[in-house]
């Protein structure tokens, strides 16, 4: 107890230390946290496959089959690609300017350069400046993308296989989400098998707004790229 109080008045006079303390035990709270819902998303899609055994919940079961599958296919896509990120911005790029002219695309440029956002891109058709944005917004943007905190840490083998569920009920929940505000965008990344990968960026594109874009005017989408990259 004596060392409960020493420690207790020197946090109390040393402000930006009490500060930082906080700050570590909110992150370690934040953390246990995220393994305890995915934990629980596990363990609660495992015990929708129970369903599998009623004739009344085939259609559930059938869902998640094929999200198991989208996902596994996805993660091959993953390990094959180091430049799925990039690949999905494109994706997402070639919808928001699938239908400016050249002219709106050079407008875009220079705005962007205003902006001190640089685009290399010499050829201003739609397919080649979605990919020369999306790499440079991948070069710039201050995106981590925490797979050890996506993924989370199981002791145990069950442990691990329930958080695994886990990761796939949150990629599912995020792929639905996508479906819901941007169709567009979750068919295109169907098509390529991606949909069950968007949930890696999709907190960058909703920080910057980009699921909002849909017919955007060009000052919208200069704003958009900026924020993604700050």
């Amino acid at each position: 107890m004596y060392f409960n109080n020493e420690v207790t008045r020197y946090l109390q006079s040393n402000k930006i230390l009490a500060l930082k303390l906080d700050h570590a035990l909110a992150a370690v709270r934040g953390k246990a946290g995220e393994q305890l819902l995915l934990l629980e998303k596990g363990a609660t899609r495992l015990i929708y496959y129970t369903s599998c055994f009623t004739d009344e919940y085939q259609d559930v079961c059938k869902k998640q089959k094929t999200e198991d599958i989208r996902f596994g296919n996805a993660v091959v896509k993953l390990l094959q690609n180091t430049d799925v990120v990039k690949e999905m911005l494109k994706i997402y790029f070639d919808e928001i300017f699938k239908y400016k002219s050249s002219q709106q695309l050079e407008h875009i440029k220079e705005m962007l350069l205003a902006a001190s956002v640089h685009i290399a891109a010499s050829n201003l058709t739609g397919a080649g400046f979605s990919l020369a944005v999306a790499t440079t917004v991948c070069v710039g943007m201050n995106l981590s993308l925490e797979i050890s905190a996506a993924t989370g840490r199981a002791a145990g083998f069950s442990a691990a296989a329930v958080t695994s569920y886990g990761i796939i009920q949150n990629a599912a929940d995020s792929a639905r989400r996508l479906h819901v505000t941007f169709p567009a965008y979750y068919a295109a990344l169907y098509a390529q098998e991606l949909e069950m990968m968007y949930f890696l960026i999709e907190p960058l594109l909703e920080r910057s707004g980009a699921l909002h874009a849909q017919g955007a005017s060009d000052s919208d989408v200069v704003n958009i790229i900026s924020r993604m990259i700050r």
